[in-house]
């Protein structure tokens, strides 16, 4: 029996959107809020497949796949790929699932869109986990990512795959072996048509970058000030060139109930899987477990 069911939902401009529901395995699970994973830029629900498998035993956890990225559409207007547009799609799967109240877990810019989900409504925020990003990016980070979004590449079988991103990659992961590459190549990679490993998402979603001042957004510190009040876990590579150490205690210091967890010897980003991550997620989510409105 699959530990998940594929489900979809159409956004507001009629894109079809996928996600993954993880349903809770324990009855421990009735009344507590469901866990919404929200993958970084190029990624997708794989990301967090071995996350949810853990927690489902008592929770229900949604693994969603923005639009462009894995088995959801790919949007006619590419400058729909911005944070603001993956909000409004987001927001139109709680109300279809009927969802009042969600832990949200985010890795890079799965972060920013919670940020900007607790700026919009903080009261529906049980808890959040914001991995490696910030309301200020580092700009080495984002030279980076401008570096490699969008740019296809096609390889010919899985272990070409794996090597490559190691190649490209030993200094976020230096101590990673080649099981752990091609794990990494099976999520961000899929097999098309013509027997060829391609990136699973839609090149497209790097055209925003190329606008001339599309960087100006909303403000991240604002948003970031929407969940002072709500247990949150803030994860960051110790070697990340997308969160600094200052960024990060200047979040610790602007949030009331904060915990911070720095992963020696890896960058952007950590996959949520370390130890001291995910002593971390347990402590977070028994938080929320205890609170009154999660009994």
């Amino acid at each position: 029996m699959a530990e998940y069911e594929n489900r979809y939902w159409w956004s507001n401009d009629g894109v079809r959107l996928h996600y993954r529901d993880y349903p809770a395995r324990n009855a421990l699970a009735e009344g507590r809020p469901p866990i919404l994973c929200l993958p970084g830029l190029t990624r997708n629900a794989r990301d967090y497949a071995d996350l949810a498998a853990r927690l489902s035993a008592g929770w229900r956890v949604l693994a969603i796949e923005l639009r462009g990225r894995g088995d959801s559409g790919y949007a006619k207007d590419p400058m729909s790929y911005v944070p603001l547009t993956y909000v409004q799609d987001i927001d139109a799967l709680l109300r279809e699932l009927a969802i009042e109240r969600f832990v949200a877990f985010g890795t890079s810019l799965g972060g920013i869109l919670t940020m900007l989900l607790a700026s919009a409504a903080p009261e529906r925020i049980a808890a959040a986990l914001i991995n490696d990003v910030g309301p200020a990016i580092e700009p080495a980070g984002l030279g980076r990512i401008r570096g490699y979004v969008g740019r296809a590449n096609t390889w010919p079988t899985w272990m070409h795959a794996a090597r490559a991103m190691q190649e490209g990659n030993a200094d976020i992961y230096p101590g990673w072996t080649m099981e752990q590459w091609l794990a990494m190549a099976k999520r961000l990679y899929r097999l098309n048509a013509a027997g060829r490993i391609v990136l699973d998402y839609d090149m497209k979603i790097a055209e925003p970058f190329r606008v001339p001042g599309n960087e100006a957004g909303p403000d991240m510190w604002r948003a970031l000030a929407a969940l002072r009040e709500v247990p949150t876990l803030l994860v960051r590579g110790a070697l990340s060139d997308v969160l600094g150490a200052d960024t990060l205690a200047r979040m610790q210091a602007a949030l009331d109930r904060a915990e911070t967890v720095v992963v020696a010897e890896v960058g952007h980003a950590p996959t949520l899987s370390e130890p001291t991550v995910t002593q971390a997620i347990d402590r977070l989510l028994d938080r929320v477990a205890k609170e009154p409105r999660a009994a």
